[in-house]
């Protein structure tokens, strides 16, 4: 494609906006023609978002939205405001029907409104076809492909119990009592236990892939008192051997360019600051354990926005994506 995809990001001040502009001012198919914020409006991006500067001389607009969402070159737009305001934003304002939406809020993931659910390692073909776009949770994304190849063959024939830890901005930017750095700091907590809003989600994408699933999924997350990442250790029955599972989530993932199975332990600097899944998988018992690890941002959140709109615009997947891990 010569010419480059124009698009804008509405709640640009954030964490997940502030992960998109990281992403798309470096990706070399794309114009950002605008970064909106409210609270932000006319200070440098690179003010609220320290590490760009020197990267991009981009203002935040914050005037009236009618106006860019009228613009005559813009493609698609990202929405990355807090659960419930795309909705809402959305219901105030027409977007044109040449502008593609991706959505990165809880708003629209059962796929209501004519939105499709995008995760590509489940329905690439689906995103290729949409317009509409509701961007999976992050730690639903780390669950979901931890069991995807089991649902896919038929294969999940058990209760599913989940254990999985997130960073500190998995909450987002607004400063609360648990994300203060005197709590957060060298201590750990359990939150939203067998309650937690991605397990609607979760079940819709294993059903999807295995109908007949009716079992319970049991979920327990943690607070990690570090910045980025999610692991998340999932088991349930298998009746099979190791290899045989290994085989099955190798085959499932041999096409998809960021999940990754392992056949050694993982650890989570292996994808902070990537749109990389990385799985391994343990068989105990009878219980197949598999670990997955992820950056909630990234593949959980903005990363994985760009690589749903690398689909939709017939782009390589992973234009864009190919981002280094810290390493040490």
């Amino acid at each position: 494609m010569s010419t480059k995809i124009n698009i804008g990001i509405i709640g640009a001040a954030g964490y997940t906006g502030g992960e998109l502009l990281r992403i798309l001012i470096h990706h070399p198919q794309v114009t950002i023609a605008f970064a909106h914020s409210k609270s932000q409006a006319g200070k440098p991006v690179y003010a609220t978002h320290t590490d760009l500067l020197g990267d991009t001389d981009l203002i935040f607009s914050g005037e009236n939205l009618e106006e860019l969402l009228s613009q005559k070159l813009l493609q698609a737009i990202f929405l990355c405001s807090g659960h419930g305001e795309s909705k809402k934003f959305l219901d105030q304002y027409q977007v044109p029907e040449s502008i593609k939406i991706i959505d990165l809020s809880t708003d629209f993931r059962d796929e209501s409104f004519g939105f499709t659910y995008g995760s590509p390692e489940l329905q690439r073909d689906a995103i290729q076809q949409s317009s509409k776009i509701a961007n999976p949770g992050c730690f639903a994304t780390s669950i979901e492909l931890a069991i995807l190849p089991l649902a896919h063959h038929h294969r999940l024939a058990g209760d599913v119990h989940v254990s999985a830890i997130t960073g500190s901005t998995g909450a987002g930017q607004a400063l609360s009592p648990t994300t203060h750095f005197s709590w957060r700091n060298n201590n750990m907590s359990i939150y939203k236990a067998f309650t937690h809003q991605h397990l609607k989600e979760i079940r819709m994408v294993w059903t999807s892939a295995q109908p007949s699933f009716d079992k319970g999924i049991h979920f327990v997350p943690y607070r990690g008192d570090f910045t980025r990442g999610i692991m998340a250790n999932v088991y349930t029955s298998f009746s099979g051997t190791l290899e045989e599972a290994y085989n099955l989530y190798q085959q499932y993932y041999a096409t998809h360019p960021f999940t990754h199975v392992s056949e050694t332990p993982i650890d989570l600097k292996q994808v902070v600051n990537t749109n990389k899944c990385l799985l391994h998988l343990e068989l105990h018992d009878g219980q197949l354990l598999i670990t997955s690890i992820i950056d909630n941002l990234t593949k959980g959140a903005s990363g994985q926005a760009v690589q749903n709109m690398n689909l939709m615009f017939g782009l390589a997947e992973d234009a864009g994506l190919r981002l280094k891990a810290p390493s040490f």
